[in-house]
Protein backbone atom coordinates (compact mmCIF):
# COMPACT_ATOMS: atom_id res chain seq x y z
CA UNK A 1 0.00 0.00 0.00
CA UNK A 2 2.85 2.56 0.81
CA UNK A 3 4.37 1.59 -2.33
CA UNK A 4 0.69 2.16 -4.19
CA UNK A 5 0.98 5.87 -2.66
CA UNK A 6 4.43 6.57 -3.39
CA UNK A 7 3.49 6.37 -6.91
CA UNK A 8 0.30 8.04 -6.92
CA UNK A 9 2.16 10.94 -5.34
CA UNK A 10 4.56 11.03 -8.11
CA UNK A 11 2.34 11.00 -10.53
CA UNK A 12 0.15 14.12 -9.12
CA UNK A 13 3.70 15.69 -8.83
CA UNK A 14 4.45 14.62 -12.34
CA UNK A 15 0.68 15.96 -13.80
CA UNK A 16 0.60 19.18 -11.63
CA UNK A 17 4.36 19.86 -13.19
CA UNK A 18 3.45 19.74 -16.63
CA UNK A 19 -0.09 21.45 -16.02
CA UNK A 20 2.69 24.35 -14.63
CA UNK A 21 4.74 24.03 -17.90
CA UNK A 22 2.34 24.09 -19.95
CA UNK A 23 0.02 27.06 -19.09
CA UNK A 24 3.62 28.98 -18.87
CA UNK A 25 4.24 28.31 -22.86
CA UNK A 26 1.30 28.59 -24.17
CA UNK A 27 0.73 31.49 -26.25
CA UNK A 28 -1.93 33.67 -25.96
CA UNK A 29 -3.54 36.13 -28.49
CA UNK A 30 -2.37 39.51 -28.25
CA UNK A 31 -4.95 41.50 -25.92
CA UNK A 32 -5.51 45.37 -26.25
CA UNK A 33 -4.01 47.32 -23.19
CA UNK A 34 -4.99 50.48 -21.67
CA UNK A 35 -1.44 51.70 -22.26
CA UNK A 36 -2.22 55.35 -21.12
CA UNK A 37 -1.26 56.74 -24.65
CA UNK A 38 -2.83 60.44 -24.59
CA UNK A 39 -3.03 62.54 -28.30
CA UNK A 40 -2.53 66.37 -27.67
CA UNK A 41 -6.16 66.41 -27.86
CA UNK A 42 -6.49 64.56 -24.42
CA UNK A 43 -8.50 61.03 -26.50
CA UNK A 44 -6.43 57.91 -24.71
CA UNK A 45 -5.97 54.32 -26.70
CA UNK A 46 -5.65 50.75 -26.39
CA UNK A 47 -2.61 49.34 -27.85
CA UNK A 48 -1.37 46.10 -28.47
CA UNK A 49 1.77 44.66 -29.48
CA UNK A 50 1.86 42.00 -32.96
CA UNK A 51 5.53 40.89 -33.24
CA UNK A 52 7.98 43.07 -32.67
CA UNK A 53 5.80 45.93 -33.13
CA UNK A 54 3.66 48.38 -31.04
CA UNK A 55 0.15 49.58 -32.70
CA UNK A 56 -2.98 51.57 -31.31
CA UNK A 57 -5.39 49.01 -31.27
CA UNK A 58 -8.12 51.95 -32.77
CA UNK A 59 -8.25 54.67 -34.86
CA UNK A 60 -6.61 58.12 -33.98
CA UNK A 61 -9.18 61.03 -33.45
CA UNK A 62 -7.34 63.23 -32.64
CA UNK A 63 -8.20 67.37 -33.86
CA UNK A 64 -4.73 68.50 -32.87
CA UNK A 65 -1.09 68.32 -34.17
CA UNK A 66 1.13 66.88 -31.15
CA UNK A 67 2.52 70.25 -31.81
CA UNK A 68 -1.03 71.52 -30.20
CA UNK A 69 -2.14 73.18 -33.43
CA UNK A 70 -5.21 72.88 -34.54
CA UNK A 71 -6.06 70.36 -37.69
CA UNK A 72 -8.58 72.07 -39.77
CA UNK A 73 -11.73 69.90 -39.56
CA UNK A 74 -13.33 70.55 -43.02
CA UNK A 75 -16.78 69.32 -43.39
CA UNK A 76 -18.37 70.59 -46.28
CA UNK A 77 -17.53 68.44 -49.29
CA UNK A 78 -16.88 71.09 -52.08
CA UNK A 79 -14.30 72.87 -50.42
CA UNK A 80 -12.80 68.97 -48.87
CA UNK A 81 -12.30 68.02 -52.92
CA UNK A 82 -10.28 70.86 -53.11
CA UNK A 83 -7.47 70.16 -50.24
CA UNK A 84 -3.91 69.91 -51.10
CA UNK A 85 -3.08 70.66 -47.73
CA UNK A 86 -4.56 68.67 -43.94
CA UNK A 87 -7.64 68.12 -42.78
CA UNK A 88 -10.03 65.85 -41.05
CA UNK A 89 -13.67 65.30 -40.78
CA UNK A 90 -15.91 62.66 -39.09
CA UNK A 91 -17.49 59.97 -40.76
CA UNK A 92 -21.19 61.79 -42.28
CA UNK A 93 -19.93 64.87 -40.26
CA UNK A 94 -21.22 63.49 -37.15
CA UNK A 95 -18.80 63.61 -34.29
CA UNK A 96 -20.96 62.03 -31.71
CA UNK A 97 -21.56 58.61 -33.12
CA UNK A 98 -18.64 57.87 -35.14
CA UNK A 99 -15.89 59.46 -33.18
CA UNK A 100 -15.83 57.17 -30.26
CA UNK A 101 -16.77 54.16 -32.81
CA UNK A 102 -14.29 54.73 -35.69
CA UNK A 103 -11.96 58.07 -34.84
CA UNK A 104 -11.55 60.60 -37.32
CA UNK A 105 -11.30 60.97 -41.43
CA UNK A 106 -7.90 62.39 -42.23
CA UNK A 107 -6.32 63.12 -45.71
CA UNK A 108 -2.99 62.50 -47.07
CA UNK A 109 -1.81 66.00 -46.43
CA UNK A 110 -2.82 65.38 -42.70
CA UNK A 111 -1.16 61.64 -42.82
CA UNK A 112 1.80 62.82 -44.05
CA UNK A 113 2.45 65.83 -41.41
CA UNK A 114 5.12 63.59 -39.35
CA UNK A 115 3.08 65.94 -36.81
CA UNK A 116 -0.70 63.43 -36.54
CA UNK A 117 0.13 60.85 -34.07
CA UNK A 118 1.69 61.77 -29.97
CA UNK A 119 5.02 61.89 -29.80
CA UNK A 120 6.87 58.63 -29.79
CA UNK A 121 4.37 57.25 -32.72
CA UNK A 122 3.80 57.88 -36.30
CA UNK A 123 1.70 56.91 -38.81
CA UNK A 124 2.70 53.83 -40.58
CA UNK A 125 5.08 53.56 -43.57
CA UNK A 126 3.50 50.65 -46.56
CA UNK A 127 6.88 48.79 -44.94
CA UNK A 128 5.23 49.16 -41.35
CA UNK A 129 2.28 47.74 -42.98
CA UNK A 130 3.77 45.09 -44.57
CA UNK A 131 5.83 43.80 -40.96
CA UNK A 132 2.73 43.80 -39.51
CA UNK A 133 1.09 41.91 -42.14
CA UNK A 134 4.12 39.12 -42.54
CA UNK A 135 4.30 38.89 -39.05
CA UNK A 136 0.66 37.60 -39.20
CA UNK A 137 1.81 34.90 -42.02
CA UNK A 138 1.88 37.11 -45.63
CA UNK A 139 4.94 36.00 -47.30
CA UNK A 140 7.26 39.02 -48.71
CA UNK A 141 6.24 38.26 -52.13
CA UNK A 142 2.61 38.88 -50.69
CA UNK A 143 2.93 42.10 -49.08
CA UNK A 144 4.88 43.29 -51.91
CA UNK A 145 1.87 42.95 -54.59
CA UNK A 146 -1.02 45.02 -54.95
CA UNK A 147 -4.52 44.35 -54.53
CA UNK A 148 -5.92 41.66 -52.37
CA UNK A 149 -3.33 39.94 -50.69
CA UNK A 150 -2.47 37.31 -48.29
CA UNK A 151 -4.76 34.45 -46.85
CA UNK A 152 -6.60 35.22 -43.86
CA UNK A 153 -4.25 38.26 -42.24
CA UNK A 154 -7.39 40.52 -43.25
CA UNK A 155 -9.46 37.96 -41.02
CA UNK A 156 -6.90 38.21 -37.77
CA UNK A 157 -6.94 41.99 -38.07
CA UNK A 158 -10.76 42.70 -38.41
CA UNK A 159 -12.72 42.83 -34.81
CA UNK A 160 -14.65 39.86 -33.51
CA UNK A 161 -17.95 42.53 -33.28
CA UNK A 162 -19.27 45.27 -35.25
CA UNK A 163 -19.40 43.89 -39.25
CA UNK A 164 -21.97 43.10 -40.54
CA UNK A 165 -23.23 39.25 -39.70
CA UNK A 166 -21.34 36.38 -40.84
CA UNK A 167 -18.38 39.06 -41.70
CA UNK A 168 -16.92 39.53 -38.21
CA UNK A 169 -13.31 38.68 -38.12
CA UNK A 170 -11.28 36.55 -35.87
CA UNK A 171 -9.14 39.56 -34.17
CA UNK A 172 -6.37 36.99 -33.32
CA UNK A 173 -4.11 40.16 -33.87
CA UNK A 174 -5.61 42.38 -31.23
CA UNK A 175 -5.66 44.95 -34.06
CA UNK A 176 -9.74 45.05 -33.32
CA UNK A 177 -10.58 46.72 -36.99
CA UNK A 178 -13.97 48.07 -37.23
CA UNK A 179 -15.44 48.74 -40.93
CA UNK A 180 -15.81 52.79 -40.73
CA UNK A 181 -16.32 53.19 -44.08
CA UNK A 182 -14.00 56.35 -46.19
CA UNK A 183 -14.44 60.10 -47.31
CA UNK A 184 -14.55 60.19 -51.55
CA UNK A 185 -11.98 62.37 -52.80
CA UNK A 186 -14.28 63.15 -55.72
CA UNK A 187 -17.56 64.66 -54.43
CA UNK A 188 -16.41 64.18 -50.57
CA UNK A 189 -19.10 61.57 -50.08
CA UNK A 190 -19.09 59.16 -47.10
CA UNK A 191 -19.79 55.47 -47.99
CA UNK A 192 -19.13 52.09 -46.82
CA UNK A 193 -19.39 52.37 -43.09
CA UNK A 194 -20.63 48.66 -41.47
CA UNK A 195 -19.12 47.25 -44.64
CA UNK A 196 -14.95 47.91 -44.94
CA UNK A 197 -12.54 50.31 -43.81
CA UNK A 198 -9.23 52.26 -44.77
CA UNK A 199 -6.04 53.31 -43.29
CA UNK A 200 -3.78 55.85 -44.61
CA UNK A 201 0.46 54.97 -45.14
CA UNK A 202 2.34 58.18 -45.03
CA UNK A 203 4.64 57.48 -47.85
CA UNK A 204 3.16 58.20 -51.86
CA UNK A 205 2.43 55.62 -54.38
CA UNK A 206 2.69 58.55 -56.83
CA UNK A 207 3.14 62.46 -57.14
CA UNK A 208 -1.03 62.22 -56.53
CA UNK A 209 -1.55 59.44 -54.60
CA UNK A 210 -0.86 57.44 -51.43
CA UNK A 211 -0.53 54.05 -50.51
CA UNK A 212 -3.76 52.99 -48.21
CA UNK A 213 -4.44 49.16 -46.68
CA UNK A 214 -8.27 48.32 -46.62
CA UNK A 215 -10.46 45.16 -45.40
CA UNK A 216 -13.58 43.88 -46.05
CA UNK A 217 -16.12 42.70 -44.33
CA UNK A 218 -16.49 39.72 -47.25
CA UNK A 219 -12.73 39.53 -47.95
CA UNK A 220 -10.20 37.65 -45.60
CA UNK A 221 -7.34 39.26 -47.15
CA UNK A 222 -5.75 42.95 -46.83
CA UNK A 223 -5.85 45.19 -50.15
CA UNK A 224 -3.03 47.57 -50.90
CA UNK A 225 -3.04 50.31 -53.43
CA UNK A 226 -2.81 54.00 -53.85
CA UNK A 227 -5.26 56.38 -54.30
CA UNK A 228 -5.92 60.34 -54.52
CA UNK A 229 -4.56 62.30 -51.45
CA UNK A 230 -7.74 64.29 -51.24
CA UNK A 231 -9.09 61.03 -49.42
CA UNK A 232 -10.33 60.40 -46.36
CA UNK A 233 -9.41 57.80 -44.66
CA UNK A 234 -8.55 56.57 -40.89
CA UNK A 235 -5.29 56.39 -39.65
CA UNK A 236 -3.76 53.79 -37.00
CA UNK A 237 -0.63 55.16 -35.36
CA UNK A 238 2.87 52.34 -34.28
CA UNK A 239 5.08 53.16 -31.74
CA UNK A 240 8.71 54.50 -33.25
Amino acid sequence: MKKENSILNHLVIIMALALIFTSGCKKEDPAPSDSGLTDQSGNTYKTVVIGTQTWMAENLKTTKYNDNKDIPNVPVSSAWIKLTTPGFCWYDNDETVNKPLYGALYNWYAANTGKLCPAGWHVPTDADFKTLEMSLGMTQAQADGTAWRGTNQGSQEKGTTGWKTGENGSNTSGFSALPGGFRYYADGSFFNAGELTYWWCSDESSTTTGYYRRLDGSKTGVYREGTSKAAGKYVRCVKD
